[in-house]
């Protein structure tokens, strides 16, 4: 493609200064969830003989192999932002040569509790693993559930009784569940390693119990210290409810490492990929061209020239219904069919997209949106030309594609829109968000308008308009703040926030274990989504 991108120009000039303002945001909100407890806590840990939880992913990991971290920021905002990361570090890895789902409890963060937010990213890891056919490694180390929050934790589908369904249930699938423990598990947090396939604990710091020494003391009247009770050395060659004994945190994610060798876990690759070539054009570039506001407008081919293969894609249906761009390409050899917004839907639009995505269940190649929707079309003209049936064409079309799908919100996500270009409940193997995100039900100024003349008819006189106005006010300030992309991020309304320039790298990451994970691309998996 021959872009028509000038980096000199004042108006990229001026877009990219905002977005580097964006990305410095990121990683300074990034710093903080790696931060986990904070300095004095972190050090107590170590002083325990501990490894900080982020240290032993990187030991577990082959050397130098990439870990795609999953909602770093959940929990951003919350609890007084005492909650970094939600306690629990997601991500996958390469574990001697196999991808794995890794959940990793970090203590430093209220002992590893599992506050309403950790459990959501616990379970969202399995949902990924299950679809993804990934082992999951369990790293260890928690407190159980947060009993201030239990009514969030404890009783419900998706709370902290579903992080044990998947596990039986993937074990029960051929998904080997495999833990490692490295500190206290206490009733809840005790069935991670009791129902993994194998587990090692680690000697002097690893504990499991359903019921701590004081729990022992209350109800059946027996004092008892911890080691005694629930001990790595007592489990190992008492109970058995470990399987290796390992004298060092060290020792037992090598021993981890020689189970996924030796797990004869099959690493085939089903689609024809081609050999991989960068962009023609910088991913750098994508900062300036999308800029921060999301009512300036532009050309969404730009933004595909920055992440396929060599800049180049067969866009399918170029003359019609333009607003929806719909290409196929390769993506770090891979192929893949994107659905890219460039305005609001049409009829046309809309009944273009639903026809290349059968083209593309037709074809088995994996399915990209690209989100930057105001919604569908509204008005008198568009409704006689009948946009509630060919929106849901399009709404029928993502629901039912017997292609995995992935979705990237590079700018705004609103109304139907988010259904049509396949928004979390339409359930995407991957969401992810750039930090110029939006996402709500509509725009704050179309809230604000849409409430005050709903108000308008009922009121009049001064003070009327006086309370117009409070209203206009309070509704823009509700939406600005709740379609923030950070406050969708800390609620696990995406699996991450990412930088544009990233996102070729991170969607190339996606593709592979895509690709290795679903042969025959067929349909939708068991997974039962909250």
């Amino acid at each position: 493609m021959i872009t028509s991108i000038d980096p000199n120009a004042a108006l990229f000039r001026r877009n990219a200064a905002a977005y580097e303002a964006l990305l410095r945001e990121l990683r300074e909100r990034l710093a903080w969830a790696v931060g986990g407890g904070g300095e004095k806590l972190q050090a107590r840990h170590v002083e325990r003989g501990k490894i900080p939880v982020r240290e032993r992913i990187d030991l577990l990991l082959d050397p130098g192999s990439p870990f795609l971290e999953l909602s770093a920021l959940a929990g951003y905002g919350l609890y007084g932002n005492e909650v970094p990361a939600a306690g629990v570090v997601t991500g996958i890895g390469r574990v001697a040569g196999v991808a794995c789902m890794i959940i990793a409890n970090d203590a430093t963060v209220k002992g590893g509790s599992f506050f309403a937010e950790t459990v959501r990213k616990h379970v969202r890891a399995q949902e990924i693993a299950w679809e993804n056919r990934l082992p999951c490694l369990y790293l260890v180390d928690c407190g159980g559930a947060y009993l201030p929050e239990q009514d969030r934790v404890f009783p419900d589908f998706g709370h902290f009784g579903t992080t044990f369904y998947h596990q039986c249930r993937m074990s029960a699938d051929g998904l080997p569940q495999l833990s490692a423990v490295f500190g206290g598990c206490t009733a809840g947090g005790a069935y991670i390693p009791a129902l993994s396939d194998e587990s090692v604990m680690v000697e002097g710091t690893g504990r499991i119990h359903l019921g701590g020494p004081p729990i022992v003391k209350a109800a059946i009247a027996e004092e008892v210290d911890g080691e005694t009770l629930g001990g790595a050395a007592m489990h190992a060659r008492v109970s058995g409810v470990t399987d290796y004994l390992a004298t060092t945190e060290t020792e037992a994610l090598q021993r981890l490492r020689d189970i996924v060798a030796n797990l004869n876990w099959p690493r085939d690759s089903h689609a024809t990929r081609r050999p991989v070539r960068p962009p023609q054009h910088d991913p750098a570039e994508l900062g300036g061209i999308v800029g921060t506001d999301l009512k300036q407008p532009y050309d969404v081919h730009e933004v595909i020239a920055r992440l396929v293969d060599g800049s180049e894609w067969q866009e399918f249906k170029p003359e019609y219904g333009a607003t929806l761009v719909c290409a196929t390409a390769h993506l770090h050899g891979y192929p893949v069919g994107i659905l890219a917004n460039n305005g609001v839907l049409f009829s046309e639009s809309s009944t273009k997209g639903a026809h290349f995505i059968e083209l593309c269940n037709q074809r088995r190649i994996p399915l990209l949106f690209l989100q930057n929707i105001t919604g569908f079309m509204v008005g008198v003209e568009a409704e006689r030309g009948g946009i509630a049936k060919h929106s849901a064409k399009l709404v029928y079309a993502v629901a039912t594609a017997r292609v995995p799908r992935l979705t990237v919100l590079i700018g705004g996500s609103y109304g139907a829109g988010n259904y049509g270009m396949c928004g979390r409940g339409f359930a995407p193997r991957f969401l992810f968000s750039w930090p110029n995100a939006r996402i709500a039900t509509m725009s704050p100024q179309v809230a604000a308008t849409v409430l005050t003349e709903l108000r308008r008819g009922s009121l009049k006189g001064e003070a009327d308009t006086a309370a117009l106005a409070a209203l206009d006010a309070e509704t823009r300030r509700q939406f600005e703040e709740q379609s923030d992309p950070y406050y969708a991020t800390a609620r696990l309304w995406d699996d991450g926030v990412i930088e544009p320039a990233q996102t070729r790298d991170v969607l190339g990451l996606c593709l592979e274990l895509i690709d290795a994970s679903t042969p025959r691309y067929a349909g939708p998996s068991p997974v039962y989504r909250m």
